[in-house]
Order: C-alpha cells, then sequence, then structure tokens
C-alpha cells in the first residue's frame, strides 16, 4: 500500500503552450508499482481555463473531484461533468477538457500506455458553445 500526501507532491504550473488560463498539476509518479506505462496527475484548472485539442495514443480517465468539468470531443457537443463523474477518453479521440466559467476545477487524469499529442488551443468561440 502507498499514500501520496497532496503537500508532499510538487506543484508544477500547467504548461502555456498546451494549456489556456491558469493552472497547475501535481504527478502522482509510482502509484502502480511504478509502472511507466499509467501516468497520474492531479490536474487544477482556474474558472475557464482548458487543455488545447489533444489525442493520446492510450485510454485516459478523468475524475473529477471539484468544480464542473467542462469537455468536447471533437464532432460533439462541449459537456460538462461534475464531481464524482468520471469522463473515458478514448485512444485517438481528439478532445479537450477544462473549468467550466462559474468556477476552478480539480480532476485526477489516469493515462494507460498513453503518449499525448497536442493540438491548436481550443477559441474562446468553440468553449463558449456549452
Amino acid at each position: 500500500m502507498h499514500v501520496f500526501p497532496l503537500a508532499t507532491l510538487d506543484r508544477e504550473p500547467s504548461d502555456p503552450a498546451n494549456f489556456t488560463g491558469p493552472g497547475s498539476l501535481r504527478r502522482i509518479e509510482g502509484a502502480l508499482s511504478a509502472d511507466p506505462r499509467v501516468n497520474v496527475y492531479r490536474v487544477h484548472f482556474e474558472a475557464r481555463s482548458r487543455t488545447n485539442w489533444h489525442t493520446h495514443s492510450g485510454h485516459q480517465m478523468l475524475f473529477i473531484v471539484e468544480g464542473r468539468c467542462r469537455y468536447q470531443k471533437e464532432g460533439e457537443p462541449v459537456g460538462e461533468a461534475g464531481p464524482g463523474d468520471l469522463i473515458v477518453v478514448e485512444p485517438g479521440e481528439n478532445h479537450w477538457h477544462g473549468a467550466a466559467p462559474g468556477g476552478a476545477m480539480t480532476h485526477i487524469a489516469l493515462n494507460v500506455n498513453a503518449v499525448t499529442s497536442w493540438g491548436e488551443p481550443v477559441s474562446e468561440d468553440e468553449y463558449d458553445a456549452g
């Protein structure tokens, strides 16, 4: 059994090359027997902050911890999920996710056998389509 106290995890600012707006992440390394094929992140977004469009080569699971998560798969309408909800992203799905307009949001991202390929920023019009 391993415990990862939040206070012991380094807080990194979100990368402005791949995120719009302020946010941060904490890498939870070694969560599954140091298996490098599984990466876990606790990601915090301020209101309206979001990722760029991106894909993953493997599955991604987003567990919403607090706030409202705004998300979109390319070609589908913008959706929202709340605390306790789980979003599963299939390999190769072009998508984005971030905080809804009303406040901050935090999710735990679990990436399995996944390399991320980053795309263009999500425009204000795309974000506001929700």
